[in-house]
């Protein structure tokens, strides 16, 4: 991928000046190691709703599933304006291309997950902050995140690997896509796939093989939704350590009784926690490239996401 990836951001991760207190929350993980990557389109809705910063802080209040946005201290409902623009600015972002977003957690309109809502005076950590609701709803598919998460590997890796693949996909939909050209994203995705959810990619699997019977757009589409789906699913070290046994079945013919044992002790060392995952797909690229292996060098399991992120480093 020659371009930067288009995703959107919670403007005060970006270093922007936008907090109700004036400050900012900069992520650097997200500006200086994921900007390399990605291009970004930086959102406020708070600011963006016409509200001034530095401002009165604000909290969700009432229903979880249907919270107000009001003012701490003067008590002011400030649902209606938010809510108008989030309307106006998902608008504008169907027109981007956006392949992910990024959100700020705990933000009454920003956070996605277990935000606090107040009824009584008490607090539940059960929302979600109004624009990142009002966006999750229209971009159902989108992969999305919190920065907060980020730091956890494993949903680092899983959000990251769900951006590039988003990106491969619409590219393929840009390119005038043919049940034939489907097979061939099928094809590739197959041990990705499987190191997610061997159930869906079955399912995947017989979409594709009676795609000459279905309506193209409609095959798309459902395609679309059981591979973003799919991809969702968090891969397990027992899932990775079937397919990375799976690979290895390409090989038995070739590699020596020494080489085997080598690579089976290195497999098994990932599966009981002694190895990162970079480690068995470092030696299996080392064969597949001496063998020259065309089927699984076209699978993007061995390359999801750049190997300069070292996503794999650490899961």
């Amino acid at each position: 991928m020659t371009q930067p990836i288009l995703i959107g951001v919670s403007a005060c991760l970006l270093g922007e000046h936008v907090r109700y207190d004036g400050g900012h929350k900069h992520d650097r993980y997200i500006t200086d190691n994921l900007g390399k990557y990605f291009a970004f389109v930086p959102v406020c809705p708070e600011v963006g709703c016409g509200l001034p910063t530095p401002r009165e802080a604000m909290r969700l209040e009432g229903d979880p599933d249907a919270p107000r946005l009001m003012t701490g201290k003067t008590r002011v409902d400030k649902s209606e304006q938010l809510v108008a623009y989030c309307s106006a600015i998902i608008e504008t972002l169907e027109r981007e291309d956006l392949c992910g977003f990024i959100f700020k957690k705990s933000s009454p309109s920003c956070g996605l997950f277990r935000v606090k809502v107040y009824n009584n005076c008490q607090a539940q950590k059960v929302g979600s902050g109004l624009f990142a609701a009002a966006f999750a709803a229209r971009f159902p598919l989108l992969p999305m995140e919190e920065e907060g998460r980020l730091n956890d590997a494993p949903i680092r890796e899983n959000f990251i690997e769900r951006i590039f693949s988003y990106r491969r996909w619409k590219d393929f939909l840009a390119e005038k896509p043919t049940v034939g050209g489907l097979v061939e994203f099928h094809t590739a995705y197959k041990l990705l796939m499987m190191a997610h959810s061997p159930q869906i990619y079955r399912e995947m699997g017989s979409l594709v093989a009676h795609g000459a019977e279905l309506n193209l757009p409609d095959l798309l589409q459902r395609y679309e939704e059981l591979f973003m789906k799919g991809l969702a699913l968090h891969a397990t070290v027992k899932k990775n350590t079937n397919v990375l046994q799976h690979i290895m079945g390409y090989f038995k013919q070739q590699l020596s009784p020494d080489e085997k044992v080598e690579l089976l002790e290195v497999i098994g060392q990932y599966h009981d926690g002694m190895l990162p995952l970079i480690v068995p797909i470092t030696l299996l690229k080392h064969y597949i490239n001496k063998y020259d292996q065309q089927y699984l060098k076209g699978q993007v399991y061995l390359a999801p996401h750049p190997a300069q992120l070292m996503l794999r480093n650490h899961v």
